[in-house]
């Protein structure tokens, strides 16, 4: 089955906020998400202003594709911090390139999707927007080791 492609289409692109991406710092970043794929239409973003967030599905279309690593390593190359594969990160070295972002949905403008603390980067190419259904949260207790509480420390700080 891995021989399988998928083809995917661009739903939307964000325009404005951050032009480079960057590990921290992303708190009060605000952007639009346009959605520009023709075959949607203003009734697509009908019943979106009564959610608080979204979830957004994008490429990391500016990533060095040379630059994967699929073993383990630490994240952002800190020794302090454990070693960890592919799927212990979130960042934008992935297999398929795919970013998951969930950020606040501040205004619905037609096909403007007004949003803030979205970690992706003018130009970003989205390919699927969700409303964040606080059913969808974890079930359960919730656990993680320390390292990524030390390392996003100020992901979400504002920027300076």
């Amino acid at each position: 089955m891995t021989d399988q492609s998928i083809t995917l289409h661009p739903v939307a692109h964000v325009i404005g906020g951050r032009v480079e991406p960057t590990d921290d710092y992303w708190g009060g970043t605000q952007a639009i998400i346009r959605i520009d794929d023709p075959r949607l239409g203003p009734d697509s973003t009908k019943g979106l202003e009564d959610f608080s967030h979204i979830e957004v599905v994008f490429h990391f279309h500016l990533t060095d594709q040379s630059d994967l690593h699929l073993g383990a390593r630490s994240a952002r190359n800190n020794p302090d911090w454990p070693e960890a594969g592919v799927f212990a990160h979130r960042n934008m070295r992935r297999l398929n390139w795919l970013g998951v972002s969930r950020c606040r949905l501040l205004k619905v403008d037609g096909l403007d999707l007004h949003v803030e603390d979205l970690d992706a980067v003018d130009g970003t190419p989205v390919l699927d927007i969700k409303p964040w259904f606080t059913d969808f949260g974890p079930r359960g207790p919730v656990h993680q080791p320390a390292w990524p509480t030390e390392m996003l420390t100020n992901y979400f700080a504002p920027h300076s």
